[in-house]
């Protein structure tokens, strides 16, 4: 099917140029990509209504005669109001069809057809308003509904795909070998294609969605362990030792298994492997993946390399310089920060030290990656809280050495079988336990009539010497935006209720160096309360904080509130997350009530992903992955069964670049050149 993506859709009857450029509207440019532009959604035309028994309300399909040639009239503004009646041997119904100059020239009198619509009712009686409609000959029992454009409606759209079905080879290359569809029980893609669109009933279009789903996972989930095999090139960076030991003896605590375990994992990587080290650690709130960090550095630099550690932000940054900076206060690794904040003659010095390897972990933001910053010889790149970096980001760290070793970090926790995909260029080391000493936060859901009560709870920690966190109301679209809203909100909060305690606010629409001078004066302690947006910057610690109150926390996702959560239980002291929200729908409830019995990220994830599906880990696919036709990365079972089909795909032919999958090694060139990465070649 390859080459009809390279036949352009005004090859196609009836589309000229200015239709053509309403597909392309659509992301619809060939005839593949309008065979890939799957429907939305389906009208079941099976069961057929009798006039005489519609409810009004009901959406329902009825076959019906057209009694009389449609009327046209013209109405205010120069609109068209079209009618006509219609009758089966039950009784009789009004259509109506608005601004529809052809519609007098599709339906004929006398002819049968089956209607598709809303009825409602004036004072004529029912009616049907702007019904999809067929002649009866020429119906299909399931009806495909499409995403429009405005003057390309579905039915429209649903010709045209007709069109392109036509216009399939009598054999299709399908990307599934026939072993492997007769293994998994899949249909091939001709009868998929045709039936996804116009199925013959819902059991066929059940095996076409299943088919398609899995095929497009597995293309992803193959293109994905490839990147990660070709993006390992030759490491000029060997570790012979390891000196993950001596570094416990540095720690004032000891680390959990779990710990222990993901810095083994690195250590093996780096010393059994020749290429170069490119893991995931992945841990809750609190879990340690700071300590693990400084572990693999410190046996990196012991080794004779120089190790970077970039955070996304200046407070991040100096937080851990000064953590470094105490844990290595004894040894002889020299400790530097490197920040856009430094002046030009401060960073000039760090750099040149850098050059000339006097230092040996530098700790810095986005400066890290600039032209002008070189190492001697970097042996370790740490990025920190990893969605927040994209690809080119933590290749130009790494372009700073020769093929030097990779860590990523992040916090936020992603089930296992989402993980598989959204981190398939990357080994996964999981850190799935607390430090022992580590206080799980206390959550409670609240009603707003409540606020005052935690407003004096929140008064009496800041009475206490401790801090709190408030995350100011969303607000429905058509009010204030957020911004004044929470300007508004921090301002009621400074006159009324906190009058006589200092309270800072924070949001995304201002200056870094704004929000870095806010954020700081929280840290310090010059802020008892900071109100903010959703922006708190994640890992900021701030052992002091006790309380978050989250507002409106219905708008939240489970995973959303939990990193919220995250800013606080941080010190020796008890915390607390108050969750307001009035909302009693079952799904909130539900929610909530998760939130409420857990302090488990990887638990929560899971419900999440349940609940909600994938979009809440990503935000603005902050993931990067190729954007998914049909694909849902919540339906779990699919995502297993993918990663079954990729294992033996890879275990029978051994490469994709194998001649049998040559149609298949196609489709993930085609998806991940879509997605903006490179030909896998």
């Amino acid at each position: 099917m390859a080459s009809l993506y390279k036949i352009s859709v005004s090859n196609l009857g009836g589309i000229g140029n200015k239709r053509a450029e309403l597909f392309a509207k659509l992301g619809i440019n060939s005839i593949g990509d309008l065979l890939n532009f799957y429907p939305r959604s389906y009208e079941d035309w099976n069961l057929v209504e009798k006039i005489e028994n519609l409810e009004y309300g009901t959406t329902v399909c009825i076959r019906a005669t057209l009694a009389t040639s449609v009327n046209d009239a013209r109405i205010s503004g120069g609109r068209i109001i079209s009618k006509a009646m219609v009758f089966d041997d039950t009784g009789s119904l009004q259509i109506v069809f608005f601004n529809n100059r052809y519609i007098s020239s599709m339906l004929k009198s006398g002819t049968e057809y089956l209607f598709y619509g809303k009825v409602t009712a004036d004072s004529y009686g029912a009616q049907m308003v702007a019904p999809t409609f067929s002649a009866v000959q020429d119906a299909t029992a399931i009806y495909p509904v499409y995403k429009q454009a405005a003057g390309l409606p579905s039915k429209n759209i649903a010709k045209t795909v007709k069109q392109a079905l036509a216009m399939l080879p009598n054999t299709i290359k399908d990307p599934f070998p026939q072993q492997v569809r007769e293994i998994f029980d899949l249909c091939d893609l001709r009868t998929a294609l045709q039936n996804i669109h116009f199925p013959k009933d819902h059991e066929a279009l059940e095996r076409a969605r299943k088919r398609l789903i899995i095929e497009e996972l597995v293309v992803l989930n193959l293109g994905m362990r490839y990147l990660q095999e070709s993006n390992r090139g030759m490491s000029g960076v060997k570790i012979n030792i390891d000196y993950s030991n001596d570094f416990e003896r540095l720690l004032p605590f000891e680390m959990t298994d779990a710990q222990k375990r993901a810095v083994s994992d690195c250590i093996k990587d780096m010393k059994q492997k020749n290429a170069q080290m490119n893991r995931l650690v992945q841990g809750d709130v609190g879990s340690g993946k700071t300590a693990v960090a400084a572990s693999v550095c410190y046996t990196v630099v012991k080794n004779g390399f120089q190790a970077a550690f970039m955070a996304p932000t200046e407070i991040l940054a100096r937080q851990h310089y000064e953590t470094f900076c105490k844990l290595f206060e004894n040894t002889d690794i020299k400790v530097g920060l490197l920040t856009g904040s430094l002046k030009e003659s401060e960073k000039k010095k760090v750099r040149q030290k850098l050059a000339d390897g006097e230092i040996n972990l530098i700790i810095g933001t986005h400066a890290l990656i600039t032209d002008k910053t070189e190492f001697k010889n970097l042996g370790l790149a740490v990025t920190d809280e990893q969605h927040r970096f994209g690809v080119a980001q933590r290749s130009k760290l790494l372009g700073k050495g020769e093929n030097p070793h990779l860590l990523v970090m992040s916090a936020t926790p992603i089930p296992r079988t989402l993980g598989l995909i959204i981190f398939g260029d990357l080994d996964i080391s999981v850190i799935d336990e607390l430090p022992p000493s580590r206080k799980p936060v206390k959550t409670v859901w609240f009603r707003s009539n409540q606020r005052d009560r935690v407003y004096s709870f929140i008064r009496s920690e800041a009475a206490n010497g401790r801090q709190a966190y408030i995350v100011c109301p969303l607000v429905e679209e058509g009010e204030l935006d957020d911004i004044a809203a929470a300007e508004e909100y921090a301002a009621e909060l400074m006159l009324r209720e906190f009058a006589d305690i200092p309270v800072g606010l924070v949001h995304g629409q201002m200056k870094s160096d704004e929000k870095e001078k806010v954020m700081q004066k929280f840290v310090s302690g010059d802020y008892s309360i900071l109100v903010s947006t959703t922006v708190i910057e994640v890992g900021v610690d701030v052992p002091n904080a006790s309380v978050i109150m989250i507002e409106n926390a219905e708008r939240f996702g489970l995973s959303q509130l939990h990193q919220l959560r995250g800013r606080v239980g941080r010190g020796q002291f008890q915390s607390y997350c108050i969750l307001i929200s009035d909302k009693s729908g079952q799904p909130t409830k539900e929610r909530l009530e998760v939130m409420c019995s857990t302090n488990d990220g990887f638990k929560i994830a899971d419900e999440d992903l349940r609940m909600r599906g994938p979009g809440d880990f990503f935000g603005e696919r902050q993931h990067g992955l190729p954007q998914m036709a049909i694909a849902d990365f919540a339906d779990t079972k699919s995502l297993e069964l993918s990663q079954k089909i990729s294992d033996y795909i890879l275990f029978t032919y051994k490469d994709i670049r194998n001649e049998e999958l040559r149609a298949l090694k196609g489709e993930i060139d085609r998806l991940f050149n879509r997605g903006g990465h490179n030909s896998l070649n």
